[in-house]
């Protein structure tokens, strides 16, 4: 590794385009949109957020059974984003700007309306028929084995034409690809290659650990620790998933991914690794750092208790665990989960975790609007579009973390002109890029200071990590690089705190926006307040 490979000390933004900014007033986000806001994201000025990498999320053609997770051509743009030659300026404008362009790669499944199933589904004895996982039922008539579908029901959809099943793990319009199949795995291959060449800088993988199946396909024992209260539907959280995915195959296949990146220069792959096991999850880095420069490291998303403790060991137990060669990364958002502003209880402590994200070892990625603090929305029943919320419930729906961004105070929000295909919040006449621009004292302004900060800041940037042992509530840390130290203090509670520093220093930033300067001694860190200081 060497400190100039941009995944490692830039901040990635992640961009959920139905919902970033529609530029052409059909109330969906598009391509345009994006490059419209390009300035704001990093106009190479303070003024700007200073992102230097945009995660896209999926913009192929799709039938839009998930919004863009079933794809119907991997080498294509859905027309109500934009097209490719949207897509090249998309490109070549971000470049300009300093910022690398990271797109979403959909391996595990296709949507049942791409050109391969079609055929698959045709005949049994159609040439891509094993290009997708089939099964005859059981000699009783039952499904092929008891596997079940992250979205709700049984994984197994049956084909009355063919007479046979088609597995599914999501819903039942993305038929999972068989990746055995060795003309799978160059067609997808052949994907790569091709987005590379139009000058991508890396791929997210979705649930690129799943792609690998147990031969067989034997049934998933029962969890016996499952909780009692799950929907009736919901198959797939009753079962221990020993064979349905993270199988160990899978680092073969992710290690043919990484050599076919590093043909390309600067470039980088990132995966959806959802895996508590914290072993298990960083051999996706591979033995040799040949796998994953980055598997997202969700346990932020995943802590049950917003509390410096349980921070703090996250951050301890990453530290131990990754290995020396490698790079840590934390996620406090995203398309699926719960807004932090709402998951960590309020404005105050989402100043506190955003400066966290931004001063710890290891790559940020950050989820549009939450540097607006914007909060999880509530949707009306009848106005649920997300598909895991159809079917298992509205508290299981992802839309309240996917409306639009908010820009301004007019209409819409600025998003569109149109009514937007989720509602705007109600909380948009302030809470929207245009006024907290002009509010020296907003969550906005503060991560616009903290990122630039840390590019500015070798010890935020590159340098070491040590845990401090503070008083409960209290999250601290010194990162290091040189002769350069610098000290971050979080105050996990709303109760003021003594903050005894290790010698003299100089307030850079407070989460307060209200306090620079020199200090020492024992300082008061106030409630959700969280401080960076320079030791001399």
């Amino acid at each position: 590794m060497t400190d100039a490979q941009w995944w490692k000390n830039g901040t990635v933004y992640q961009i959920y385009p139905r919902s970033f900014k529609d530029s052409n007033g059909d109330g969906i986000g598009d391509l345009q949109g994006i490059i419209d806001k390009l300035d704001t994201l990093n106009d190479g000025t303070e003024n700007s957020l200073g992102i230097d990498a945009i995660w896209i999320s999926p913009f192929y053609p799709s039938p839009m059974a998930d919004f863009g997770y079933d794809v119907a051509d991997y080498c294509d743009i859905d027309p109500m984003f934009g097209d490719l030659e949207t897509f090249d300026r998309l490109v070549t404008e971000a470049h300009q700007r300093g910022i690398k362009i990271i797109i979403d790669w959909v391996p595990n499944h296709t949507s049942d309306q791409h050109p391969w199933f079609l055929e698959s589904r045709s005949s049994r004895d159609n040439p891509k028929r094993d290009w997708y996982i089939w099964r005859d039922p059981k000699p009783d008539g039952n499904r092929p084995n008891n596997w079940g579908s992250i979205f709700g029901g049984p994984a197994w959809e049956w084909d009355e034409a063919t007479g046979q099943y088609f597995y599914h793990m999501f819903v039942k319009q993305q038929p999972d690809l068989n990746w055995a199949n060795p003309d799978v795995y160059a067609a997808m291959l052949d994907v790569l290659h091709f987005w590379f060449k139009r000058g991508v800088d890396g791929f997210r993988m979705d649930v690129v650990y799943l792609i690998a199946k147990t031969p067989g396909l034997p049934d998933n024992p029962l969890d016996p620790d499952a909780d009692p209260s799950l929907p009736e539907d919901d198959i797939f959280s009753r079962q221990i998933h020993l064979y349905d995915g993270a199988r160990p195959e899978v680092h073969e296949i992710i290690k043919d991914f990484r050599r076919i990146s590093d043909q390309y220069d600067d470039r980088a792959l990132i995966g959806e690794i959802w895996e508590d096991d914290i072993e298990k999850w960083v051999e996706y880095y591979g033995e040799n750092g040949d796998e994953l420069q980055l598997p997202f490291n969700f346990r932020f998303i995943q802590l049950q208790k917003w509390a410096a403790d349980g921070a703090k060991a996250i951050v301890d137990m990453m530290e131990g665990a990754v290995p020396s060669a490698a790079w840590p990364n934390y996620v406090l958002g995203n398309h699926d989960r719960t807004r932090p502003a709402t998951r960590v209880g309020g404005q105050g402590q989402a100043r506190v975790a955003g400066m966290m994200l931004l001063t710890l070892r290891g790559t940020p990625t950050l989820y549009q609007g939450d540097e607006l603090g914007m909060l999880e929305a509530k949707i009306p029943v009848d106005k649920i579009q997300d598909p895991w919320g159809i079917n298992l419930g509205p508290e299981r729906t992802r839309d309240g973390c996917r409306t639009p961004i908010q820009w301004d105070g007019s209409n819409y929000a600025g998003f569109s002109t149109v009514e937007p295909w989720l509602p705007i919040q109600d909380d948009y006449t302030w809470r929207n890029y245009a006024d907290m621009s002009a509010d020296s004292t907003s969550i906005l302004a503060l991560y616009k200071k903290l990122i630039w900060l840390r590019k500015k800041t070798p010890a935020l940037n590159i340098g070491s990590y040590t845990p401090l042992n503070m008083p409960d509530g209290i999250f601290a840390y010194i990162r290091a690089e040189g002769g350069q130290r610098v000290l971050v203090a979080l105050n996990f509670t709303a109760e003021s705190k003594p903050l005894s520093l290790p010698g003299i220093g100089r307030i850079l930033l407070s989460t307060h926006l209200d306090r620079q300067g020199a200090v020492s001694g024992v300082i008061e860190l106030r409630g959700d307040e969280g401080v960076i200081v320079a030791l001399d």
